[in-house]
């Protein structure tokens, strides 16, 4: 069964054009000509990063767990249930199991 991809690709001749006809949708002569004190101003006064403080030094990154992959058989009714929830049903049917063996864990545990 091939694989749906919606992966598209450009060369630079064809995103030089893209740009040509409808515009960049970055100022980069505004960003690069920006000092630090302007660019925190910015932040300060976006709504979305309204009294949010970062600690960067203490700041930490953590790697997804990794993934089993699995072949298993499915209803198909259940499946398209996910399907038609859209692009990253996969995910959601995991959040849907992680939640089932948590909450099975919780009520081991309270025995």
């Amino acid at each position: 069964m091939a694989r749906k991809t919606h992966i598209v690709k450009y060369t630079a001749e064809e995103l030089d054009e893209l740009v040509k006809k409808d515009g960049a949708r970055s100022d980069w002569a505004k960003a690069a000509g920006m000092t630090k004190a302007d660019i925190e101003a910015a932040v300060a006064s976006d709504p979305d990063e309204a009294d949010m403080v970062m600690d960067w030094d203490n700041a930490t990154a953590e790697l997804p767990k990794s993934k089993a992959v699995l072949n298993m058989r499915i209803d198909r009714d259940v499946l398209e249930y996910f399907r038609k929830t859209g692009k990253g049903y996969q995910t959601l049917i995991n959040a849907v199991l992680r939640s089932y063996v948590k909450r099975k864990d919780q009520h081991h545990n309270h025995d």
